[in-house]
Parts: C-alpha cells; structure tokens; sequence
C-alpha cells in the first residue's frame, strides 16, 4: 500500500471523483455529455468516446490532486492511457490524484428488495492487476430498493466478504451499498444498514476500508461509521440528486466526502470548447470540494 497515497485519502481534504461507467451505464453518461448513439459504431467506438470524455477530464487544469482525493476508473480506462501514461500512473504521477478501481459486474435481479452483486469471475487476476498498474483501492456497487432486514443483511454480508478478498490483495476496498434516494422506506433502510455495517466493522481486525453511501435522511447519521478506526473515509453517492442538492446534503455530513459521477458531470459536454468546458469542470469540481470540507 501506498502511504502517501493513504495519508491524502485520509486527510479527506477534497472529493473522490467517480469516473467509473461501465457498458451498460456508458451510452446514457454519453448521451449527457451531447453524444448520441448514432454517433459512434458498437462497444469498442462507444469505449473510445467515453474515454476520450474522461481523458478530457483528467487532462484538464481543473482536475488537480488540490481538490480532487482520487478518481475511481472503469477496468477499460485502467488499461488505457492518458497522455502515453497508464491512467491510473498519469492520476497519480501528474495529478496527484489516487486512482481506484471499479471491480463490480453489476447486480443481479431484485431478492427481498435489494440487489446484490453479480459473481465477479477472475476477480483475483484483476487485483493482481491493478496492484500491478499502481491503483490504491477498488470500488463496488450493490443497491438496497426496501428496508428488508434479510436482503439488507445479504447486501452487507457480501460487500464484506468480498472486501476480504480486496484486502488481501494490498488493496483498499470502497464497500457501496447503495440505497436508492427513491425507495419509500429509506430512512428505515438506513438504519438496517448502519447497524449490519457497524456490526461487522467491528470484526475486521486490522483490516481498513472505505464506505460510499447514499446521503442520508437525517443529517449527521452515519457519523459512528466515519468515526470508526477501521474506516479510512466515509463518501458519499450522488444517487440522481441534482448537483446543487447532493452539496446541500453534503455539507450537512461532516466527516462525509463527495464521490460523484453524474453530478460531477452534469454541466460537461462534447461541443464546449477547451476554455467552456475547463470553466464548467472547475466550478463544479469548486462546488464539491467545498461541500465535502464543509
């Protein structure tokens, strides 16, 4: 593990970008940033367009280790370059950004109200990998839709476990139990999911991860979780809040940080020009750091 690269997560002086679209969530974060589906020609021209969005974002001024903690990557950019670097190299040996990784494959249909993750074949090879290319720690995603104490308990269950392999592997994992901002039975969710991840945080040993969970319902509440020594940050999803809303939630989270995709990138698009689009990433890359040291 890098301790440098440790000591400036733990600082939590600024936000953990999330530039982590997979296949399936690529083509709509395409059509955000003004381009459409007619314009490029199956995945492999879909992956280009993507990662040249995201090369823009990681080669601009704007995008800088100041305000910027880290920057979780799709496995696709991880194997690419940006500017004759492997990313997460470029990330960190430029930018003074540490890179993480999105290791997930997706959920699996809804069982007792939430989604788990899809096995991860061959996940060993791809942390082998990863250590390999100079990533710090990895990212996965599962979504609870209902306050389930059976599914929620699954959820946690598994994002721990699997966090163990991560762990071994010498990296750091980002457990993401999502909670969708949508589900009628939030507030209650949340507590389900507190106390299952509070409960097993108190069995890891030595063991260090890292939380990314949906802002909360009441202000402060997950302040045991970005308290507890065996977390090395608490960040926080957008969850399809708007910008403006997801910092207005931030700020009220102390100890919380940012870690956005699409209110990252909301006002990004193709047809802006160099000095339009460095403008629009500032201040939002501005806006999040500021709600996330608030």
């Amino acid at each position: 593990m890098n301790q440098e690269q440790f000591d400036k997560v733990k600082s939590r002086q600024g936000f953990i970008a999330a530039l982590d679209q997979s296949g399936g969530s690529s083509p709509k974060a395409l059509r955000a940033y003004g381009v459409e589906e007619h314009e490029y020609d199956g995945d492999e021209e879909m992956f280009d367009r993507i990662h040249e969005m995201r090369t823009r974002i990681m080669t601009s001024p704007a995008f800088t280790g100041d305000r910027v903690l880290g920057a979780i990557l799709f496995e696709d950019t991880m194997d690419r370059t940006v500017e004759g670097k492997d990313s997460a190299d470029y990330l960190w040996s430029v930018k003074q950004v540490v890179p993480f990784l999105k290791v997930d494959k997706g959920l699996d249909d809804e069982v007792d109200g939430v989604q788990v993750m899809k096995p991860i074949p061959g996940l060993d090879d791809l942390l082998e990998r990863a250590v390999a290319k100079g990533v710090f720690g990895t990212k996965m995603r599962s979504v609870v839709k209902e306050a389930n104490a059976n599914g929620v308990d699954a959820i946690v269950e598994q994002q721990f476990a699997v966090g163990k392999q991560i762990v071994d592997a010498g990296l750091v994992p980002i457990l993401e139990p999502e909670i969708d901002i949508h589900s009628a039975t939030k507030a209650e969710a949340e507590a389900l999911l507190r106390a299952g991840i509070l409960a097993r945080l108190d069995q890891l040993g030595d063991d260090i991860v890292m939380l990314k969970l949906t802002l909360p319902e009441e202000d402060g509440f997950y302040q045991p979780l970005v308290d507890h020594p065996n977390v090395l940050a608490v960040v926080a999803l957008s969850g399809g809040y708007s910008r403006d809303d997801a910092n207005d939630r931030l700020s009220r989270n102390p100890g919380v940080i940012a870690s956005f995709s699409r209110a990252l990138t909301e006002s990004l698009r193709a047809q802006q020009s160099a000095e339009e689009f460095d403008a629009a990433l500032d201040e939002a890359i501005e806006s999040i750091y500021r709600a996330s040291i608030a």
